[in-house]
């Protein structure tokens, strides 16, 4: 159905004969196609559940009215990269100023719901630089070819095949060799 939409809004036009898609109706196929997937990307990113929640209607609540040919699933998970990032913008500085650690970023359902190993590997996911974290997240969990992962980034894919290599280094090393 997304496919379909995209294809649409793209060569439809009145210009050529054809009615133009509505954005809602682009903006409604790419949240129901694709809104668990960016809210799992958010959760990577910032560490809550909650918070990628909001990050995600946010996204789509200011994508609303905007041009068909705009609203892509590239656009919209840029969007959410760039929500992410400022949230935790938000909680360094906070951080800097209430003293708050880790341990107020993570709720008790979440550990609850996640097991050891699980945990081990967000926790060291979590201490990476934030380029080596969201390039992690987007090459392997969200399985973007490196030139979609560059694009996402706003980087070229040399710099995504760098941070890559670097951060699964890191990866290896502080968890013992067992990634």
């Amino acid at each position: 159905m997304n496919a379909e939409i995209s294809r649409l809004a793209k060569w439809a036009s009145p210009a050529r004969g054809l009615p133009a898609v509505p954005a809602e109706a682009l903006l409604t196929a790419l949240y129901r196609s694709h809104r668990l997937d960016l809210i799992r990307l958010a959760v990577l990113l910032v560490g809550d559940r909650e918070t990628a929640e909001d990050i995600v209607q946010d996204v789509f609540a200011r994508l609303h009215g905007r041009r068909p040919e705009t609203l892509t699933l590239a656009y919209v998970r840029t969007c959410v990269l760039n929500g992410s990032r400022s949230v935790l913008r938000r909680r360094m500085v906070e951080s800097r100023w209430t003293e708050r650690g880790k341990e107020a970023l993570d709720s008790s359902e979440t550990d609850v719901l996640l097991g050891e190993s699980r945990r081990e590997v967000l926790d060291a996911l979590g201490r990476l630089p934030k380029r080596q974290r969201e390039t992690l997240v987007l090459r392997y969990y969200l399985d973007l070819s490196e030139s979609e992962t560059a694009r996402t980034m706003r980087v070229r894919a040399s710099t995504v095949r760098s941070t890559t290599a670097r951060a699964l280094a890191r990866l290896h090393r502080e968890l013992g060799g067992n990634a």
